[in-house]
């Protein structure tokens, strides 16, 4: 069964010919070679473009490794850091370009390729060759791929499947696919897995074996026990205010270690850089300026927060924020964690400083919305507690207040909208009721 990803190959369509390299980019195992392999191998196909001029290299595969000369022993060889020879892969490429007319270069797990920076930029000067890569593993990560394309480089960030996504595929009755997507995530493997046990063994053993071993290979960490504390922790604390000393406070008083905060930071930079991690800064709306920390930090995939913590810990209010999180990614929009500052009297009638946290601030060009998860809103309190700091705003930007109970999109006698979590995740233009 195929699994769509319309909005991501929507977003290679529209950068076809742009003259950049168009890098894929993302967690390991969220999708990234079938959205190019298949789904954009195939919108090619329904372009009518010729079979010789669309060239597909994949340097994981033996098959295409043999294709070039190259031993694949190459494949298991990653600790030796040993490359795919680029003069081999030139001389079986070039002779396949032929002519003025459009080829398009489909290449796999790149990072295996080697001096493949200056191999692509070389392609740059072709007017008639379009390149498309992807890579993965502790070898090609984002802030460093970027870089070296020369600012040729155009990335497109593929995220493990959104809810709407995910139920596309699954279908059934909503309430029960929303239960298994927030204790199981989006990756695509566990939608095509049928049993609890192959989920959880599955999610269990990427995250220990190939995640985390990513980190540890790339970075040299030699103390792995403190690397996995540092993400219990977080795992742990989704959606809460945090920073590194707190962190690192944590470990010390819960475990007895002795690691110190600059170990954390760089631990929790490493995790941003594999795309297991997001950190979130603060934005003073009133001040318009960001706040470095504490910050909130959230997991690319919910299903890998959760098995870090062996399952352990499905606390709904924290996993329903982190889902609407990476929604809001999904959807293009830039994210940040709200405050409002206002000076309020307290008990004793004494002025004083209050600040108060809008859950997220979506923003994409002139679009803004300032969204509350609010799990449950069972009384008046609870109402007025989360919709405080929409009313110390002071502008017009569109508020709006997420709960987990079924609830179409409907205006409250303040102005603010209000829908059910599902309903939001499943309407891509929910926020424009």
């Amino acid at each position: 069964m195929e699994i769509n990803r319309d909005v991501y190959l929507e977003r290679l369509i529209v950068r076809k010919h742009n003259g950049f390299i168009k890098v894929i980019t993302g967690i390991r195992r969220c999708g990234k070679s079938y959205l190019l392999n298949t789904l954009f191998y195939n919108h090619l196909k329904s372009e009518n473009i010729a079979e010789e001029h669309i060239i597909k290299f994949a340097f994981d595969t033996a098959q295409d490794l043999i294709k070039i000369g190259e031993d694949p022993i190459i494949l298991d060889n990653e600790k030796e850091d040993r490359k795919v020879d680029p003069s081999k892969f030139l001389n079986w490429l070039m002779p396949q370009i032929k002519g003025d007319e459009m080829h398009y270069l489909l290449l796999d797990e790149v990072q295996k390729l080697g001096a493949f920076e200056s191999v692509l930029n070389g392609f740059l000067r072709n007017s008639n060759v379009d390149v498309y890569v992807t890579g993965s593993n502790s070898k090609f990560l984002s802030k460093d791929i970027l870089t070296e394309f020369e600012g040729r480089g155009d990335e497109v960030h593929v995220l493990p499947l959104s809810f709407s996504e995910y139920y596309a595929f699954k279908q059934g009755e909503k309430g029960d696919a929303y239960a298994d997507y927030s204790v199981y995530g989006g990756l695509p493997a566990v939608a095509l897995m049928t049993t609890e046990e192959q989920k959880s063994n599955y999610l269990i053993s990427q995250m220990k074996n190939v995640y985390l071993r990513d980190i540890i290979l790339r970075y040299s960490v030699q103390d792995e026990s403190a690397l996995g504390e540092v993400m219990d922790v977080i795992a742990s604390g989704i959606s809460t205010l945090t920073n590194p000393r707190k962190i690192a406070s944590t470990m010390n008083s819960v475990h007895g270690t002795t690691t110190c905060d600059t170990t954390v930071d760089k631990y929790i930079g490493y995790a941003e850089e594999a795309f297991i991690l997001n950190r979130v800064k603060r934005y003073n709306v009133k001040g318009r300026k960001y706040i470095g920390t504490p910050y909130k930090i959230y997991f690319e995939d919910i299903g890998l927060r959760n098995a870090r913590l062996a399952f352990r810990q499905i606390e709904e209010t924290h996993i329903m924020e982190n889902i609407i999180y990476n929604e809001l990614r999904f959807r293009g929009y830039q994210v940040d964690v709200g405050t409002v500052e206002s000076r309020e009297k307290d008990t004793d009638g004494k002025d004083v400083r209050v600040q108060r946290e809008i859950d997220f601030i979506a923003t994409l060009g002139s679009k803004k919305y300032y969204i509350q998860s609010a799990y449950a809103i069972p009384n008046k309190e609870k109402y007025e507690q989360e919709t405080m700091s929409f009313e110390r705003t002071w502008d017009s930007f569109k508020k709006i207040i997420i709960v987990e109970k079924s609830m179409k999109p409907r205006y409250d006698e303040n102005g603010y909208l209000m829908m059910g979590v599902k309903e939001f995740l499943l309407d891509a233009n929910s926020l424009l009721v």
